[in-house]
């Protein structure tokens, strides 16, 4: 276990790196000069150059990546050009509000998305498979952005059901909190769930058709233990799998909800630094979502070995 562990650490730091170098890339292809976004307009040659010494831009660029790289693994991403803020203040401001949203709609999505699933697997052909069904291709088809203003008009404007904008921490106030994350956590749970639905219908599919489970039934198993103890304990590692990457994503995709419903979280973050080509944070930003992915992805292999004990890390069977 030690072993994998230290395996997979290494593939991590690698794929870090290489994310680094993306991200440095990609960052300065953008067009637009942050110095003279930062300076002005109307900046003569001078006060261009300067900014530019100051931002450490008129260096050569593996010099530029390297002071980058150093300063990342100590934590210190700079300052934005844009407000003059250290851009780690910044994240740490926001980065909470994502995590809460996303949390929160993956809860609602793999709730949802497991009780459809097993109903669509138990009741195959009957109209709860059918209803089911018909959720995850709504759910997969309506674009995000138009869900969530028309959930905006209709359940915030027109009813009142829910606040339309704003934001307040669960940890200040617990059912505040919820209560104003609760609509933008469904609209943004709604498609993943949709794929929880899908996955765990098709494997529990297979797994209730199998001779095991035909065995167990043969022997008196009640119905109830049947679906539970063989069908979903078996679908949970395909489900645990989809889990892990769409969390990685909720973080990631935030960006039009917390736009729609104007959270202050680090999709909002993002988008102002991309639009003023503030360097520092759009770096830092990409590092942190990559930095997510990638323990995520390291916890739901971990996980595996928890759900199902027969499950190797060495990928070899005992």
């Amino acid at each position: 276990m030690l072993r994998y562990l230290f395996h997979r650490l290494w593939q991590s730091a690698v794929t870090l790196v290489l994310a680094s170098i993306v991200v440095f890339a990609g960052v300065r292809a953008l067009p637009g000069d942050p110095a003279l976004a930062m300076a002005g307009e109307e900046a003569d040659a001078e006060t261009l150059a300067a900014v530019r010494a100051q931002l450490g831009l008129d260096q050569p660029l593996p010099v530029q990546y390297l002071k980058f790289l150093g300063n990342a693994v100590t934590g210190d991403f700079g300052r934005s050009t844009r407000t003059g803020t250290p851009v780690t203040e910044m994240i740490g401001t926001t980065l909470p509000v994502t995590v809460q949203l996303a949390v929160y709609a993956m809860l609602i999505a793999v709730l949802a998305g497991l009780l459809l699933g097993v109903l669509a697997a138990v009741f195959r052909g009957r109209w709860p498979e059918w209803a089911a069904n018909g959720f995850s291709l709504f759910a997969l088809s309506v674009p995000t952005f138009w869900l969530g203003i028309l959930a905006v008009v209709y359940l915030s404007v027109q009813l009142g059901w829910f606040p339309a904008s704003g934001y307040v921490s669960p940890l200040k106030d617990p059912l505040r909190g919820v209560y104003y994350l609760t609509l933008p956590a469904v609209i943004l749970g709604l498609s993943h769930a949709a794929v929880v639905q899908r996955q765990t219908r098709a494997s529990m599919t297979g797994t209730l058709t199998a001779d095991f489970v035909r065995t167990a039934r043969a022997k008196g198993l009640g119905r109830g233990a049947v679906i539970f103890r063989y069908g979903l304990r078996n679908s949970l590692i395909v489900v645990t799998t989809i889990v892990g990457l769409q969390l990685g994503g909720l973080i990631a995709g935030a960006v039009v909800t917390e736009r729609i419903f104007s959270l202050p979280g680090i999709g909002k973050l993002t988008l102002d630094s991309v639009f003023s080509r503030d360097y520092p944070v759009i770096q830092a930003v990409v590092l942190v979502i990559t930095f997510a992915y990638i323990v995520i992805n390291l916890l739901v292999d971990v996980l595996y070995t928890v759900i199902d004990p027969r499950v190797r890390v060495s990928g070899r069977s005992r």
